[in-house]
């Protein structure tokens, strides 16, 4: 009967080792964040729906929108970072910038907001500045590596 079992080698010793290397490194596009989309997906749609989680739509219709259409942004964002992150995490530095304005939302956009709808908009705002920072961090680590 024909042994028809496969050994099992260390690949280094295959000829086109490094070639493999350099392409996966290629298919990956230096992917350094690829656990960071989700969340900013998902703190995206947080602050898109907030206004009804937390009960302040109707005493404050102006920032339920404006949450509703920042939250979208921020949605709207992490696809493009998983779609195209070489492109989009130049982008990184808009959403540093949403955080904050988030931060200052309830003030600027609101009228006289509680501490419910002050405590969401500073969480979602520092969450969304977070995670900004952190991908215009990976951004800058990949554009040195491909210098």
């Amino acid at each position: 009967m024909a042994d028809v079992s496969h050994q099992r080698t260390d690949i280094t010793s295959h000829p086109d080792a490094s070639e493999m290397r350099a392409r996966y490194a290629r298919v990956l596009g230096g992917r350094d964040v690829a656990l960071v989309d989700g969340p900013v997906f998902l703190v995206g749609l947080y602050c898109a729906i907030s206004p009804w989680t937390v009960h302040f739509a109707t005493g404050q219709p102006t920032l339920a929108t404006h949450n509703l259409i920042v939250g979208i942004a921020i949605a709207a964002l992490a696809l493009g970072f998983t779609a195209m992150p070489a492109r989009m995490y130049g982008l990184s530095w808009a959403m540093c910038a949403m955080g904050a304005w988030l931060v200052i939302a309830p003030w600027v956009v609101g009228s006289s907001p509680d501490t419910g709808v002050i405590l969401n908009n500073v969480i979602v705002g520092a969450l969304t500045f977070l995670l900004g920072l952190v991908c215009v961090g990976a951004a800058m680590r990949t554009g040195r590596q491909q210098k």
